[in-house]
């Protein structure tokens, strides 16, 4: 039974998204590549697992939670699963190069195909594509859209004070 509930958050409302007994989604108010608000099941606002990923989330954001315990089962193929998988291993304040993420599945030529199973991440915040960033440095896209990336990654900078909200 897919059902979803809607959390606030200092970069905006997030819907989270879970069908029977796993999340399979967060996504930001405006967020790429969104499947339509009917593929969310029911609004529900009494829901164990999805007051289990509020709890946490709102933990996140209240600096006191640094990685997330909750049952995941993103829908995508193999490849986007090993992505996935391997970006649940970025240290919470630490990011990644899509050729870092691509040399550690063993495929170095695929930081690109590593590039597009990142932008197609449905667990947003919780499997942690905003950890990467572009060989040099740089603030690359990202489905929340840019400014929600910069407000995460300074979030989880060690001495951050980020308190304020985004949106």
């Amino acid at each position: 039974m897919r059902r979803h509930t809607i959390i606030d958050s200092p970069v905006g409302p997030l819907t989270a998204v879970a069908d029977a007994d796993a999340l399979i989604a967060v996504y930001f108010e405006a967020h790429g590549r969104r499947p339509a608000v009917t593929d969310h099941g029911a609004r529900v606002d009494a829901d164990p697992l999805l007051a289990r990923v509020s709890a946490q989330l709102g933990e996140y954001f209240a600096g006191r939670r640094t990685t997330f315990d909750l049952p995941l089962a993103p829908p995508g193929d193999a490849f986007q699963q090993r992505v996935w998988a391997q970006l649940r291993e970025i240290p919470y304040g630490e990011t990644r190069s899509y050729g870092q993420l691509a040399r550690a599945l063993g495929q170095p030529g695929a930081a690109q195909a590593v590039g597009n199973a990142n932008g197609a991440n449905p667990i947003s915040v919780v499997v942690p594509c905003h950890r990467v960033i572009g060989s040099d440095g740089s603030l690359t896209g990202y489905a929340g859209g840019l400014e929600r990336k910069r407000w995460l990654l300074a979030h989880e900078e060690p001495a951050a004070d980020v308190t304020g909200r985004l949106f």
